[in-house]
């Protein structure tokens, strides 16, 4: 199977091209400016690669980052007749850690975080605590031992109790690839018109008001 993978959810933009299992990877940090970089950046790994199916970063991150990573991946499958698949960037970033326990947390701004705790059991992550837009202060805690931080959130906000949190760890689209392979075999992939980000929040700003108090 070859296919290519998008992550732009966060400051960094990333690609991605799985060849046979085999991973090929670029990235750049380009906050807001992403749209300048994601398609000339898998362009590059490509070279005329024929491709089976299209991956990308679904979510929760960056509004626009979102979009684009999902645009990018609805316009190649269209022109080629490929499958799409979404993956969460929580589940990318928890893929990134290394860790079989981690407690994933992006900055969503407006003192908001996207966070959720995720567990690797055979080979898949699995949500202990579900994806969610919450303040950190109301974060809920993972039970028991083990688990570690990664993302920027933790950056922003501190540890959240934890003895360890790597808040330079983030979604890449080498992540995604690999979350994306087994998925793909079993033929999660959908049509392209019903690929969609996955927000987790509809606001994108505060108020005049809200940013007075």
């Amino acid at each position: 199977m070859r296919f290519a993978a998008l992550e732009t959810s966060t400051d960094w933009c990333s690609v991605a091209v799985w060849l046979d299992g085999e991973v090929r990877a670029l990235e750049r940090r380009v906050p807001n400016r992403h749209s300048e970089y994601a398609l000339p950046m898998l362009e590059s790994l490509m070279k005329n690669l024929k491709l089976d199916a299209i991956a990308f970063g679904a979510g929760p991150g960056s509004f626009t980052g979102l979009r684009i990573a999902c645009g990018l991946a609805q316009g190649l499958a269209f022109a080629h007749g490929l499958p799409v698949l979404g993956v969460s960037t929580l589940e990318a970033m928890a893929e990134e850690a290394g860790a079989p326990r981690v407690v994933a947390c992006i900055d969503a701004r407006m003192r908001e975080v996207y966070y959720a705790a995720l567990e690797k059991r055979e080979r898949r992550w699995h949500e202990v605590i579900a994806a969610q837009c919450v303040a950190p202060a109301e974060a809920p805690r993972a039970r028991g031992e083990g688990w570690i931080g990664a993302g920027n959130g933790f950056a922003a906000y501190g540890d959240f109790g934890l003895r360890k949190a790597f808040p330079e760890v983030h979604p890449t689209a080498a992540a995604v690839a690999r979350l994306a392979a087994p998925r793909l075999a079993a033929g999660e992939g959908v049509d392209a018109a019903r690929a969609v980000p996955l927000y987790l929040r509809d606001k994108v700003a505060l108020t005049l008001e809200e940013q007075r108090r």
